[in-house]
């Protein structure tokens, strides 16, 4: 099965963090796209930029849509990256997500991709 997992995290943690820290985390999210690429699992992944590049297209009840600069909903966490794997299920998309760098409050969230 495919899922993605979706990284959350406080924007600001990242703003307050020293570049080692900032040298330290990306290193190991680099580390552990190169484990799973080797283990044949990965099938994609990124980061993603800051909120204030974000751009929201709303559609409304009547079928008109607004265009909103930054995110639909204001979170203490945001969007900051994905990984998009395919394993044999739930428990073992678990354990990658759980392999998942993330700074302190962060959050992984496992969710299966519908495949038609």
């Amino acid at each position: 099965m495919q899922y993605l997992l979706l990284i959350y995290e406080p924007e600001a943690a990242y703003a307050d963090a020293d570049e080692a820290a900032l040298t330290e985390i990306v290193g190991k999210h680099m580390a552990l796209s190169e484990a799973l690429r080797a283990e044949g699992v990965l099938r994609g992944g990124d980061g993603l930029e800051g909120v204030r590049a974000a751009t929201t297209v709303v559609t409304g009840l009547g079928g008109e849509q607004f265009v909103h600069d930054g995110p639909f909903a204001e979170t203490k966490e945001q969007l900051g990256g994905y990984y998009a794997i395919e394993v044999a299920d739930l428990d073992a998309a678990l354990a990658v997500a759980r392999r998942v760098p993330v700074i302190a409050g962060g959050k992984v969230e496992v969710r299966p991709v519908m495949t038609y």
